[in-house]
């Protein structure tokens, strides 16, 4: 078995609207491994963000654990969370915020200046197939390259770890397969764990993991014995 890079004991998460209190996590327990391709499946409002953003440091828990390997995410302050995100996480997310101002090389750029071993803008935009669109601007682009971009943007900080939430959500589906090929190139490429979540049950199947959520909870987590290419999935 893998290298276990995630791990979740009993997690909550409670957000407290005002009017009444909404139960995103009620008692995660789970186990994300090195270097593979996980699917967080399941309908909206089902945890599967709010798990993705603790993860990922954005978002801090109500109660229960989370663990980067053998750092304690939910004991970290504001600061080390930063730290933690610079160093170690990339984040795709379903709109590209892009700077439409900026050239594909340039947006790459706003992270490969900040970056402790940065990746060459040129090298992760080929990565992603678009060494020859790297002087395009956003406008320019239609939304599966933009969202490549921002795929090229998210490793070329070269992290550990890739968390895509809704990646093909705003894409149809030619140009969503294309964005999935170029998470998965980068998941063998380059080792860098992924994990993705989506409406779409057919993504499912090009996954190492599947975890299916449902309010607020993991109904069931599979692993799949045989995988197809992101060609193949039906949209």
């Amino acid at each position: 078995m893998s290298e276990r890079i995630f791990r979740t004991e009993d997690l909550t998460k409670v957000y407290d609207t005002g009017a009444v209190l909404v139960h995103a996590l009620r008692g995660v327990t789970m186990e994300l491994f090195a270097g593979e391709f996980t699917v967080l499946l399941g309908p909206s409002g089902s945890g599967k963000s709010t798990l993705l953003n603790i993860l990922g440091g954005l978002d801090s828990a109500s109660g229960g654990k989370a663990w980067f390997r053998d750092m304690e995410l939910t004991a970290m302050d504001d600061g080390a969370l930063t730290r933690y995100r610079r160093d170690h996480v990339g984040f795709v997310f379903q709109f590209y915020n892009l700077v439409p101002s900026l050239t594909a090389r340039e947006n790459v750029e706003l992270v490969t200046e900040i970056a402790r071993a940065p990746m060459p803008a040129p090298e992760a935009l080929e990565r992603v197939g678009l060494g020859g669109r790297m002087n395009h601007f956003p406008a320019e682009m239609s939304g599966g390259e933009q969202q490549r971009v921002a795929i090229a943007r998210a490793i070329a900080k070269r992290p550990e770890v890739l968390l895509c939430d809704e990646p093909t959500g705003a894409l149809d589906s030619a140009t969503g397969v294309q964005v999935l090929e170029a998470l998965e190139h980068i998941n063998e490429e380059l080792g860098t764990s992924t994990v993705v979540i989506t409406h779409n049950a057919g993504i499912r199947r090009m996954a190492h993991r599947v975890v299916h959520f449902s309010d607020g909870q993991i109904g069931e987590v599979a692993e799949n014995e045989t995988r197809v290419e992101p060609s193949e999935i039906v949209w």
